[in-house]
């Protein structure tokens, strides 16, 4: 890539560019209270707080579980005031999110639906921690984190911009660095917000699909939806936005690993977010 067209694409990139949070990580030396943003550990959430379960089937086996669902991260709102460029989160408030780890589904199929969950809570002052429940095993208890945010910019993977210019991956990523944005090549980044790290394909419309009840496997499954649906799709796939991606979590003798090197994204429709209506969000699992 000459100079001209490298900086030519540096400036396309920032003209698209998004902020996002990052979040940082690490083991506290003590207790958190119980309202702090944090990875694992346990959630604080209100009285009557039914914890969330799903039936699943594990790869090996010929049943079905009803199992609870782990939870993954709770992010207090008041400690990203003045971070959301979006201004579409709330200002306040605790956002919980939950997550299958045993059935570890892929969000392709319909019957994923129930194995993620986000709850809001809007009055962060009527929470209290929840003991895990029954049947939840110790090694689906992630350990008590804390986090630490920063703004950082955000730039599109390689598969997901298209200016009509064929450009090289490595090209690309080092415009995309130049621009101040390093390539996650190994699964790490935990974020709010801004473009998903993209492992495998782009995935707002297979959000849309699925959350319609089409299952999105493969090209055949693809094919099953009706060709008067498929460009609705396309176009409603644009009201999904990434409220939360999550990568390996390592600390001392604990790693938690989606696939290989992969991550966990929580998707939302940008009206939904604007309503505080965690209801439809949807999960999907992309690795190496």
């Amino acid at each position: 890539m000459d100079d001209i067209i490298k900086k030519q694409l540096v400036e396309k990139l920032l003209a698209v560019a998004k902020k996002e949070i990052r979040i940082s990580y690490k083991k506290s030396d003590n207790a958190l209270s119980p309202l702090k943003s944090k990875i694992g550990g346990k959630p604080a959430v209100p009285n009557g707080f039914v914890w969330p379960h799903y039936t699943g089937l594990v790869y090996g086996e010929e049943e079905c579980k009803n199992r609870p669902l782990s939870f993954m991260a709770q992010i207090n709102l008041r400690d990203i005031v003045g971070l959301d460029d979006t201004g579409l989160l709330p200002k306040s408030g605790m956002l919980s999110f939950f997550y299958e780890l045993e059935t570890m589904t892929w969000g392709f199929d319909p019957k994923d639906k129930g194995s993620a969950r986000v709850f809001y809570f809007p009055d962060d002052t009527v929470l209290s921690i929840a003991d895990y429940p029954d049947g939840l095993e110790d090694y689906a208890h992630l350990p008590e984190l804390a986090i630490d945010f920063i703004q950082h910019i955000s730039i599109p993977e390689y598969g997901e911009y298209n200016d009509g210019n064929d450009y090289d991956w490595d090209d690309y990523n080092e415009c995309s660095a130049e621009c101040g944005y390093e390539h996650d090549e190994w699964g790490d980044f935990t974020k709010l917000l801004g473009y998903p790290d993209v492992i495998q394909n782009p995935m707002e419309e297979e959000c849309e699909a699925v959350t319609r009840g089409y299952r999105q496997g493969s090209p055949e499954d693809y094919a099953k939806i009706p060709e008067e649906e498929k460009s609705d799709i396309s176009e409603k796939s644009k009201d999904w936005i990434l409220l939360f991606q999550m990568g390996t979590i390592s600390d001392d003798d604990y790693e938690l690993m989606f696939g290989d090197c992969g991550h966990i994204y929580y998707w939302i429709r940008k009206e939904d977010l604007m309503n505080c209506n965690f209801e439809n969000t949807w999960l999907i699992l992309q690795c190496g």
